[in-house]
């Protein structure tokens, strides 16, 4: 299991929009549906599905957050073909950001924001170049813009596991946002692949929770370290999530959270949602006194 699994939030659509991603990659597939009942949302359906190999979430819980281009997948391809064919599908009812077409710095490349209201970067390189063929990719913006560098060496520290692969500078006279310094860098965490850059252009959208990160894990003294480095927003603290310094969403949960939420008979289920509902940040033993009855 990932260490850290990317989370969407759509209104009505996370099933419809699972099964529509997973019919654009190799090794993917839907993992599970589980309908959680009683929320402020009313019944949410939420999905886990894997994607090129790779772990996400998504779940339908209302109107209440957009996606916007602040934070992507980026697809990488070594073969046009297979990419051309990825940038037909996403097209139907897509908005282009940046049109499919050589750039400077890749042969073939371009940003799109699905139907669904997911962004989308698909870019063709050398075969054997590819280490992750999806890469989560800030775009650090409005509020957040000139961070993406300090945020990047943040979340390395708090992970441990990670290094700064590449990071490389606006020019002088190179953007419209004055704000602006990373053009493009990227780094692991925990084996798994971002980017991140600062908008060139003083764009009006900015992080927010319908693209959040999941942090799986393994016992409470975790939850308690990962709350302390990642929660920074008071307001923000509901249900195991909260949101950091600069601007980005996280869920600090069990890394058995579906055996956790989601598994005994429906009074157990009733109980334990209701449990989780009250909190900010999760509380294993609580939850378990929870579906005990206790």
């Amino acid at each position: 299991m990932n260490k850290i699994i990317p989370h969407l939030w759509y209104d009505t659509q996370a099933v419809e929009a699972a099964n529509f991603y997973i019919s654009l990659f190799q090794h993917s597939r839907i993992e599970g549906v589980t309908v959680i009942k009683d929320t402020p949302s009313g019944d949410c359906d939420f999905v886990t599905f894997t994607l090129a190999g790779q772990s996400f979430t998504a779940i339908s819980a209302g109107p209440h957050f957009t996606l916007n281009p602040s934070i992507s997948l980026t697809a990488a391809f070594d073969n046009e073909s297979e990419l051309r064919g990825v940038w037909q599908k996403l097209s139907e009812g897509s908005e282009t950001l940046m049109p499919l077409q050589p750039y400077p710095f890749c042969p073939l490349y371009g940003w799109i924001q699905d139907r669904f209201g997911l962004s989308w970067q698909l870019m063709l390189l050398r075969p054997g170049d590819i280490t992750h063929k999806i890469i989560y990719s800030f775009l650090f913006s409005k509020d957040h813009a000139g961070l993406s560098e300090d945020a990047a060496r943040y979340y390395i520290d708090v992970f441990k596991e990670g290094a700064m692969n590449m990071l490389e500078y606006y020019q002088p006279n190179e953007v419209e946002n004055e704000q602006a310094k990373v053009k493009y860098l990227n780094f692991n965490l925990v084996g798994q692949q971002f980017s991140a850059m600062d908008n060139a252009y003083k764009a009006e959208y900015d992080f927010n929770e319908a693209f959040s990160f999941m942090v799986m894990c393994e016992n409470q003294e975790e939850i308690d370290y990962y709350w302390e480095k990642l929660s920074h927003v008071e307001d923000a603290e509901q249900c195991g999530w909260c949101k950091d310094r600069f601007g980005v969403s996280w869920q600090i949960v069990p890394s058995n959270w579906d055996e956790t939420l989601f598994s005994g008979t429906e009074e157990e289920k009733a109980r334990v949602t209701a449990a989780f509902l009250e909190m900010k940040k999760f509380d294993i033993a609580q939850l378990e006194r929870a579906r005990k009855g206790d």
